[in-house]
């Protein structure tokens, strides 16, 4: 099944918002209790996450959710 561009494209805004923290996948999930595969599924676009999950992603990069989803 082909990626959402939308989850495609928050994929990238995760990714640019780790990278710019100096975070490996592996640690952004840790601080933000969430697996590894998970993270890289999500900056993949391959998975739809919860709002909850955008939140714990937000806290873990120490931004607010509208940061994270506002340029989408």
């Amino acid at each position: 099944m082909p990626a959402d561009s939308d989850l495609i494209a928050l994929g990238r805004e995760i990714r640019t918002r780790r990278k710019a923290r100096n975070l490996s996948q592996e640690a952004l999930a840790e601080l933000a209790g969430l697996h590894r595969n998970y993270v890289g599924l999500l900056e993949r676009g391959e998975r739809n996450p919860s709002a909850t999950t955008l939140f714990q992603l937000a806290r873990a990069l120490d931004i607010r959710l509208a940061e994270l989803v506002g340029g989408l």
